[in-house]
């Protein structure tokens, strides 16, 4: 990645009209609808814009949009990479410095996740506090990378409290459960054996996925806040594992989308 590369992509993106955008969303499995709540949206595809990856997964879309979304500009992201996919970690994270260079002041994260923790069950929404990163690797051990902000970057707080606070304001309001805990991102794409989910259970995981742990590496690197949530899809009980059903889990995904929208929809509107 070079700075020349970041700026020929976020030059074709101005040129489609993707002007000054405040707030930049990642929408995660099976939750797309969001974007039918923008306003006059412009479309980007991942194919179109110079040095883009190509999402490679069946469900995830592929393309940028901007427009207008509770009164404030966003640029949404619909359609994630994965280093399953085979991407590198500066692949999956080359979006969100794209994003921040077109203008985003803040970052919305969503993801699709197995409950660890059995007090949470499938359909419930889980505010991330903090991560444990599982992927082997990190999108900032590249060798120009202080070009970009400062290499060893802090990660006493990678989610934004302020954030997270209100969004927890907004759900007791509009009676919304949602739980709180720690997301563990592994590489994927096979589900975990029980052996694995025992011991992300005892490493503090309440949830396990396969994305957004790099993203919010590079924007913690870009200094930019960050509020993430998983929409938990299965339960991950390691003395009762059922085998993986990837349809029922894109159908929750679907099911508790609303929630999730309203959640991010609020926020919006207040900060």
């Amino acid at each position: 990645m070079t700075q020349k590369q970041l700026d020929e992509s976020t030059a074709y993106l101005i040129g489609k009209g993707f002007e000054q955008p405040e707030i930049g969303i990642v929408l995660g499995t099976g939750l797309g609808k969001l974007v039918d709540d923008i306003e006059e949206p412009i479309e980007a595809h991942y194919n179109h814009i110079p040095f883009f990856p190509l999402a490679t997964v069946e469900f995830h879309s592929g393309k940028l949009l901007y427009g207008t979304f509770q009164g404030k500009k966003v640029v949404v992201m619909q359609g994630r990479f994965h280093l399953y996919e085979g991407y590198d970690l500066m692949d999956v994270t080359y979006p969100i410095r794209v994003m921040h260079q077109l203008g985003i002041k803040k970052l919305f994260i969503s993801n699709a996740a197995g409950a660890i923790n059995l007090d949470f069950k499938k359909g419930d929404i889980m505010l991330i506090e903090d991560h444990i990163n599982l992927q082997g690797g990190s999108p900032l051990a590249f060798k120009n990378v202080a070009k970009f902000g400062d290499r060893f970057t802090d990660m006493a707080e990678p989610y934004d409290k302020e954030m997270r606070t209100k969004l927890t304001a907004i759900a007791q309001r509009e009676k919304i459960t949602l739980r709180e805990g720690v997301y563990a991102s592994v590489v994927g794409p096979q589900l975990e054996t029980r052996a694995e989910y025992r011991m992300l259970k005892i490493l503090g995981a309440d949830a396990v996925g396969m994305s957004t742990v790099p993203e919010v590496i590079v924007a913690n690197h870009l200094r930019l806040p960050i509020v993430a949530v998983s929409v938990l899809t299965d339960e991950c009980d390691p003395d009762n594992l059922q085998p993986v059903n990837i349809e029922e889990i894109i159908a929750i995904a679907g099911k508790t989308e609303p929630k999730m929208v309203k959640l991010f929809k609020e926020l919006i509107k207040e900060i």
